[in-house]
């Protein structure tokens, strides 16, 4: 049986991700939580994993690109969820200055590895 674990924001270690992306990092075995801190115009490159993915909008407003062509285009605001399913292809950019709940299932390695180099680089 799992321990079950109790975690404050505040306390938890911020990671600078690029200069305009921020992120704080609850992991389980099975499905991750963070808080992600996005700058006014920060982009998230388009991209695809095999994670499903919840964004809930706590502040701020995403706009959204989904699709390989991103031909369809969704405004996330606060108090909304997006849901995107495993393999859909999406790119970001933050409308403003935005802070976000992801969470994955399962946990995003890359993120855990700190292997996600398309998030890496400003642009």
């Amino acid at each position: 049986m799992s321990e079950v674990t109790h975690y404050r924001w505040d306390e938890m270690p911020k990671e600078r991700v690029s200069n305009s992306l921020d992120r704080r990092l609850i992991t389980g075995e099975r499905m991750m939580l963070a808080h992600v801190y996005l700058k006014k115009g920060c982009i998230v490159p388009r991209h695809q994993h095999d994670n499903e993915q919840l964004t809930y909008i706590l502040e701020g407003s995403l706009r959204f690109w989904i699709g390989e062509d991103e031909l369809d285009v969704v405004d996330v605001h606060a108090g909304e969820v997006l849901h995107i399913p495993s393999y859909c292809w999406h790119k970001a950019e933050a409308l403003e200055d935005t802070l976000d709940v992801d969470i994955f299932s399962p946990p995003r390695q890359d993120w855990i590895d700190k292997t996600d180099d398309y998030l890496r680089s400003d642009s």
